[in-house]
């Protein structure tokens, strides 16, 4: 827990002083979550190993409230010293958005995962309202009804067929598990489920949250609120996108899929940046166990199930070019396949 509350964290820090004081403050967080973390990740001797079987963190949840109030106020804080009368430099500025998109996507999704996938409400209500705060609420339910359902099948947006590229699979995945998501809680109501419908919410906190960047700095803070959110979304989707890519499970002699295994996502066994995206990497595991908590998230053996040969940032990078991310991972999916 140490550690991942270490790696989660730092980075927050160093982008409140980048908000407070300018300066390097940015540009040190935006080489943490970069080129540092690259780094780190190269030396397997400190790799972590899995936990031991049933063991407990009883700090794991509060970590996840931690992280979860620090993205609600660092995008406030962001748009106000990127868009706002802050004083910082030209370069500051573009060091806090980056970084500060990077930290929301990166390390905040994680945590806002987490959250709703915790069985208390208050948690589950953060983790939403973090999503939410990301312009993303749709998240929420299309991640849960959508994708632990039809992961690695056609049926789910967020699944990248094999061959297609990045920014075709952002374009598809976005408006489809928007549209999943809502039909999806709609079906729930129709069985009797209650209460407000989730899209009201999410579409109502996205408004008000363009709302709160124009009271920080006008329209200008307005659009900067949308950019920080698309450029963390990016991050998001990006991880969806490289966790799946290719991987199809078979149609049995029933007509149905066959369920949901170990292969069925691609892993990471990189350490620090799976401290600070806290396990996300370990993607099989979830899938197996959605109620597991982060710390205790095992990694398969690479007989199991398809490991990345990159850490998953650093895959999320190389597939932001679609003909250089099929040709390096051609040869590791084919044996998937």
């Amino acid at each position: 827990m140490a550690l991942f509350a270490l790696a989660s964290l730092l980075p927050l820090a160093l982008f409140g002083a980048g908000v407070a004081w300018g300066g390097w403050w940015g540009v040190a967080g935006l080489t943490y979550m970069t080129g540092f973390a690259a780094c780190l990740d190269q030396i397997s001797s400190w790799f972590l190993g899995d936990a031991p079987e049933g063991a407990e963190f009883p700090a794991a949840d509060a970590l996840l409230v931690v992280l979860g109030l620090g993205a609600l106020a660092l995008m406030p804080a962001a748009v106000w010293a990127v868009a706002g009368q802050s004083g910082l430099s030209a370069g500051a500025r573009v060091a806090v958005f980056a970084g500060a998109g990077l930290w929301l996507g990166q390390v905040a999704n994680p945590a806002a995962h987490e959250l709703i996938h915790r069985p208390g409400r208050g948690l589950f209500r953060l983790g939403a309202l973090v999503y939410c705060w990301l312009l993303f609420g749709h998240h929420t339910s299309a991640h849960r009804l959508v994708h632990h359902r039809h992961a690695a099948s056609a049926q789910d947006p967020n699944t990248a067929r094999s061959g297609e590229g990045y920014y075709a699979f952002l374009i598809r995945a976005w408006g489809g598990s928007f549209r999943r998501g809502w039909a999806a809680e709609d079906a729930l109501r129709e069985r009797g489920k209650v209460g407000l419908h989730p899209y009201a919410v999410y579409i109502g906190v996205a408004g008000l949250c363009l709302a709160l960047g124009f009271v920080i700095a006008g329209v200008w803070g307005a659009l900067a609120w949308a950019a920080l959110a698309t450029h963390a979304q990016s991050q998001l989707m990006l991880s969806d996108y490289v966790q799946h890519y290719g991987l199809t499970r078979a149609v049995q002699a029933d007509g149905r899929f066959e369920p949901v295994s170990a292969r069925h996502s691609w892993n990471a066994p990189h350490w620090f940046s799976a401290a600070f995206m806290l396990n996300a990497p370990r993607h099989s595991d979830h899938h197996a166990h959605p109620g597991r908590p982060y710390p205790a998230l095992r990694l398969p053996d690479a007989e199991d199930a398809p490991r990345l040969p990159w850490p998953l940032p650093l895959a999320c990078m190389i597939a932001l070019c679609p003909p250089l991310w099929k040709r390096a991972i051609r040869p590791h999916l084919r044996r998937w396949q």
